[in-house]
């Protein structure tokens, strides 16, 4: 990373007097270029954390939140691989059972080598146990959804996640490998086995993301190879999240309340659990399923669906005495392409919900303008223009 034209400023230590900042985005637009970055690892052993950590009391888990679960239905995607019809329509039923009520469900039998998810996770070890000197090479960038956080200091002041992230984007129409030219380019050859790795395992999520395509699409009742044609040149996201433990859990959390923008989560969780969803006005748990992947719908798929299926809001929690890491996989169309539901599914009076717009649009929007919350997605709609009167 070139610092010529950035200075680092890096919090090692609680800091007693922090500046009182508004909750709201840094304008990445004027020429102040410092950068803020919390050192976690330091920071997880104080008794008290910093003010910028400390959330608003309604946004804090309750001691009663953690105690119900959410039935999250489990698809078994087996028969569907198999092309057994009796059991796709089942596991299609189950997905549109999960997705009209809260977007999310757990799929198992999913193809996704065991081992290489596991190589994956520990691959997140070689990443984020690096002193932050190392781990600053990789800096998001304001604007950028790759690159190495601590905390979204980049983008925030206050109400700060308790955790580090690292993300890089994912497409297959490239002339190298992607992923691994991240790594390699980014850390050098000591990363290129990570690298490897990752391209591996953000090659088998895209494979499944499209065959779920498929499985949405029967569940809805509309040409099975729909979503997947559209979806196929995507550009995808993969973020790695780390969760160090919290002497406070009761004034923090791992991330804050929101719905996803992109179109879909495959979501892989530890066994420390974390996951809550939004559902029924009460908090409800999604505890890791060993050899399950964790599947949720995201506002861009809901309007593809034409509000059918939902984006539900969640969050992740934080634990005092164990580490907790999460790898999620954001499938998203590629930016052009103009976001739309199908033909299918507006014949007769149904009503359209969502005008047209397209992946960068929105995610500019989210990048640039607002904090991911329950209401990102309406505020979205409402600046852009008006529902279109017919299909076109």
């Amino acid at each position: 990373m070139d610092y010529s034209s950035a200075t680092t400023t890096l919090f090692s230590r609680p800091v007693a007097d922090l500046q009182d900042h508004h909750d709201h985005e840094k304008d990445h637009n004027n020429n102040n270029n410092n950068t803020t970055v919390f050192d976690l690892s330091f920071l997880r052993d104080q008794n008290n954390i910093p003010a910028n950590f400390i959330w608003p009391e309604g946004d804090l888990p309750s001691s009663s939140d953690a105690e119900e679960l959410l039935k999250a239905t489990v698809v078994d995607l087996k028969g569907f691989f198999k092309g057994d019809e009796a059991e796709t329509r089942v596991a299609a039923e189950f997905v549109q059972e999960a997705c009209s009520s809260h977007g999310f469900f757990h799929v198992i039998n999913h193809g996704v080598d065991p081992h290489l998810i596991e190589l994956a996770q520990q691959h997140m070890d070689s990443f984020f146990k690096l002193p932050v000197s190392e781990k600053l090479r990789a800096l998001t960038k304001p604007g950028s959804s790759s690159g190495y956080s601590a905390a979204h200091a980049e983008r925030f002041s206050s109400t700060l996640p308790w955790k580090e992230t690292l993300s890089f984007g994912f497409h297959e129409d490239s002339s190298v490998p992607i992923v691994q030219h991240y790594f390699s380019s980014t850390f050098g050859e000591d990363f290129e086995n990570t690298g490897m790795v990752y391209q591996l395992y953000c090659e088998a999520m895209m494979k499944l993301c499209l065959e779920i395509m498929e499985l949405l699409a029967i569940s809805l009742g509309i040409d099975r190879m729909e979503y997947r044609k559209f979806f196929e040149d995507g550009r995808s996201i993969m973020r790695c999240n780390y969760y160090p433990p919290c002497m406070q859990p009761n004034l923090a959390l791992g991330t804050g309340a929101h719905c996803d923008p992109t179109s879909l989560t495959i979501l892989h969780q530890d066994q420390v659990a974390g996951l809550q969803v939004f559902h029924n006005n009460k908090w409800l748990s999604v505890p890791p399923l060993k050899a399950a992947l964790v599947i949720n719908i995201g506002d861009t798929f809901m309007a593809l669906s034409n509000g059918k299926y939902k984006s539900s809001l969640h969050r992740a929690v934080v634990n005092k005495y164990k580490e907790r890491k999460s790898m999620a996989f954001f499938l998203c169309p590629k930016e052009d392409k103009v976001v739309r539901p199908p033909k299918e599914l507006l014949l007769g009076e149904e009503t359209r919900l969502y005008p047209n717009f397209t992946w960068s649009e929105l995610l500019h929007f989210v990048k640039h303008f607002y904090r991911s919350d329950n209401a990102t997605f309406q505020n979205f709609i409402n600046r852009q223009l008006p529902l279109p009167t017919s299909f076109d």
